[in-house]
């Protein structure tokens, strides 16, 4: 079992102080990361978020109308690792999501990718990872702010739908591109939606009677590429094995696909039920082994929120209180301020997703609900309190918590490792 760290740098409100200043969650971050690295962690992943969540508040639609605060502030994967590579010597840094539509979609977003490797890898003895967690960016702010809308008036009926196909688009631009290829927009395949990509047929039928004949195609509603170019090539080179892609989506089709054709892992970053996730883990061995590639447990980060307190002084069942009030206090606030963003019965189960309460609480809950060999990213900043809380949990579940993994068989943490040797990381 693996354990990584995952830091969404949201500006969420503080009891004692209030909104923190962006400069105190970034140099919070890398006190993070820092620690991180001493204590073992394989990967420290990172939310992305781009354009003021506080501004779009004004706008005629808004998505998070009810957000205190940046959602998050961390914009940039590639400028964010630099940092941390500088000031760490084993941990891997990923992206929690890239966001590879937005901001002049796939192309910028491989190049970005490239240079940032080309630089990380000069040094022939580095072996830290660069992993890359890509979607299509979860707040429709942000990709209508750099011109991602609907074309027509069909589109803006099936915009969910069109979402999906501009993704499929896009993370077949992004992955060629990555894995060397010359690529050219008309070579990529447009997506035709049929009856099984809505709700109900009705829903299907409305949509068609507004598209016109010129997207209407045999089996359904063809929708048009958003980014057609002539044949170009990302440059510089980088070494390639320092980098792993994983897919965000829950879209079965284009998690197959990405997975046989250029061997892209997959990231779990929602409340997702079990039967899910372990349909996931079948479908995608099958293709791996298609593709003669095995797949790994691991291949796929799941995120798991971390609400632990291992206070010195206290009994096992007082700290399991103090982390249920904390717990039920983060959650409340969550609910709030993404009221309408997500499904109700996803935020409700937010507490079943989560790890809460005393060490062996913790330890209890993770052999329990998952496989020895999943890969866990431990959320420990979901709105928390600011001060030392963030880096005691952190400390307190290395220290405490996996000690007791261990104690129960389970195969937990990463060896002991330098920052060579990147072939044999998982």
């Amino acid at each position: 079992m693996r354990f990584d760290v995952f830091c969404s740098l949201a500006q969420t409100p503080r009891a004692a102080s209030g909104k923190p200043a962006h400069a105190t969650l970034l140099s919070e971050f890398l006190d993070q990361a820092r620690l991180a690295d001493e204590l073992g962690y394989e990967c420290v992943w990172v939310a992305e978020n781009h354009y003021s969540s506080e501004l779009q508040k004004t706008h005629a639609n808004p998505v998070i109308p009810h957000w205190q605060g940046e959602v998050g502030v961390n914009t940039g994967i590639c400028q964010l690792a630099a940092q941390v590579f500088a000031r760490t010597g084993r941990i891997d840094v990923g992206s929690a999501i890239m966001n590879i539509v937005a901001n002049g979609g796939p192309l910028p977003a491989a190049e970005q990718v490239a240079s940032a490797l080309a630089w990380h890898g000069l040094d022939p003895d580095e072996g830290r990872l660069l992993r890359i967690g890509f979607a299509g960016g979860r707040f429709d702010y942000i990709v209508r702010s750099t011109g991602i809308v609907p074309r027509a008036e069909w589109e803006s009926a099936a915009w969910p739908q069109v979402k999906k196909a501009i993704f499929r688009e896009a993370a077949t631009i992004f992955l060629r591109l990555l894995h060397g290829e010359d690529v050219s927009g008309g070579e990529t395949p447009e997506t035709v939606l049929g009856h099984a990509d809505f709700r109900s047929a009705q829903d299907y039928e409305d949509v068609l009677s507004r598209a016109p004949a010129d997207v209407r195609v045999p089996g359904g509603i063809r929708v048009p590429r958003r980014w057609d170019f002539e044949a170009t090539r990302i440059v510089p080179d980088f070494r390639r094995e320092l980098l792993r892609c994983y897919a965000g989506t829950h879209d079965a089709v284009l998690q197959e696909h990405l997975g046989e054709r250029f061997g892209s892992r997959a990231l779990n970053l929602s409340v997702t039920p079990t039967e899910i996730i372990e349909d996931t883990h079948r479908r995608m061995t099958e293709v791996f082994n298609r593709s003669g590639r095995s797949w790994s447990r691991s291949y796929m980060p799941r995120t798991t929120l971390v609400f632990l307190d291992a206070t010195p002084g206290m009994s096992r069942q007082a700290r399991r209180a103090a982390a249920w009030d904390r717990a039920k206090e983060a959650l409340s606030a969550h609910r709030m301020g993404m009221d309408g963003t997500v499904d109700p019965d996803k935020v409700e189960s937010g507490a079943d997703n989560a790890l809460i309460g005393a060490p062996e609480d913790v330890a209890e809950q993770i052999v329990r609900r998952f496989d020895h060999e999943d890969r866990l990213m431990l959320w420990f900043d979901f709105f928390h309190q600011g001060g030392d809380t963030v880096l005691a949990q952190m400390a307190a579940f290395q220290q405490q918590v996996v000690p007791l993994l261990q104690a129960r068989g389970v195969p937990a943490g990463v060896p002991s490792r330098g920052r060579h040797h990147a072939a044999a990381r998982a």
